[in-house]
């Protein structure tokens, strides 16, 4: 990998070219070494979008997996989003199970209509309704990086990072996440939410992608955990940027959303807030879809639906790189921010059809144990032990 005044040259201003290529090439050799310790006679399946930005990010992973003597294989799917379903041949590549799998979409991969009614049981008695998280997380057979929505720009500013430091951030944070049993956040936006996390362990995006069963995204950089069901109180306002049906979108009225029994019960705002509550409704529209277009049992539908407004995931941003840009694959990466998910969990334990990420600014994080002892990771933003 060349380094990092390398890579931040001038070169990056020019729109196309050899230079250009070059230095995704460089990026793209950065994330198959640092990320996958990509090894010769592996198999790589690439997946993305024809005509798009990400296409020539795609294109250069994969001319660079080539080139380290990995059998790399292109396939092209029109442009998904969190409504879609992924191609069939899509799906089918994936079963054979390579072993990296690299999602670079302008959007999502989309969904896995076999397997959304009739889905398949993991070894960790877990069920999985699509043929990636159950070879990603239920056979452990592939590792796997996705990266919904990435820019140039952003893969050659923030994949090429320092790695070790990052991850020993994450691992700190995931382990006093493991011995916490709820969260306290609050921020200057308004947001005062507390959670449990009790019987939950917390995931790292770090960019470790090494080893069979590991996957997440480039960019890397976040710690995240699925809150306990249903039970998370209080009120988020997101007032970063937010994740949409049909987009991300940088927030200029503050979202205000009430939080009861671990439901997002109440929405308010300006024109955002009204947009997000039509993606939840169109959530919960979607799942009762299902029983009549996929044939799924009415009662696994109204769960679906239920679920489309349940708080999913809890993230805190780690990479130095990242600032935010209304996409939220970067934003919620940002060093001193934090993320809240509604919709599905990481845990599969609250299937959902969507999963609706936003960005909260500047927040407060209180660890409380089950000891009765609290412990402050985050002050306004900034890490309390730096």
């Amino acid at each position: 990998m060349g380094s990092r005044s390398q890579l931040q040259g001038p070169r990056f201003q020019m729109e196309e070219g050899t230079a250009l290529m070059h230095t995704l090439r460089q990026a793209a050799h950065c994330a198959l070494t640092e990320c996958f310790e990509l090894k010769k006679d592996e198999s790589v399946l690439i997946i993305t979008n024809p005509g798009t930005e990400q296409a020539a990010i795609a294109q250069a992973l994969h001319e660079e997996a080539q080139d380290m003597g990995a059998r790399s294989r292109l396939l092209l799917q029109p442009v998904k989003n969190q409504t879609d379903y992924a191609d069939p041949e899509v799906l089918d590549a994936i079963a054979e199970a390579p072993s990296v799998v690299l999602s670079i979409s302008a959007e999502k991969l989309g969904k896995d209509d076999r397997h959304l009614t009739s889905p398949l049981k993991g070894p960790d008695g877990r069920s999985y309704d699509h043929i990636f998280h159950y070879l990603l997380h239920g056979t452990r057979q592939i590792r796997a990086a996705w990266t919904p929505g990435i820019s140039r720009d952003m893969f050659l500013r923030t994949v090429p990072v320092d790695y070790a430091s990052l991850r020993m951030r994450a691992d700190q944070l995931c382990r006093l996440l493991d011995m916490a049993a709820a969260v306290l956040v609050r921020a200057p936006g308004g947001t005062d939410i507390t959670f449990s996390i009790e019987g939950r362990k917390a995931m790292k995006d770090d960019g470790d992608y090494r080893s069979p069963g590991n996957g997440g995204n480039l960019p890397a950089g976040e710690v995240f955990i699925s809150p306990a069901l249903r039970s998370a109180e209080g009120t988020i306002v997101f007032d970063g940027s937010i994740a949409n049906i049909e987009g991300d979108i940088v927030i200029s009225t503050p979202i205000v959303c009430t939080v009861r029994g671990g439901y997002v019960t109440d929405v308010e705002g300006g024109s955002e807030a009204l947009l997000l509550e039509a993606a939840l409704r169109k959530g919960m529209d979607m799942a009762g879809r299902l029983v009549h277009e996929k044939g799924m049992m009415p009662e696994i539908a109204l769960s679906y639906g239920t679920n489309a407004r349940h708080l999913g995931e809890f993230g805190i941003g780690l990479n130095p790189q990242a600032r935010i840009t209304g996409n939220m694959l970067e934003d919620e990466k940002v060093l001193g921010t934090c993320h809240f998910a509604i919709g599905s969990n990481y845990d599969e334990d609250a299937p959902a059809l969507i999963h609706l990420d936003g960005l909260v600014r500047d927040p407060t994080i209180v660890l409380l144990f089950p000891t009765g002892e609290e412990y402050t990771v985050m002050e306004g933003g900034h890490f309390v032990s730096d």
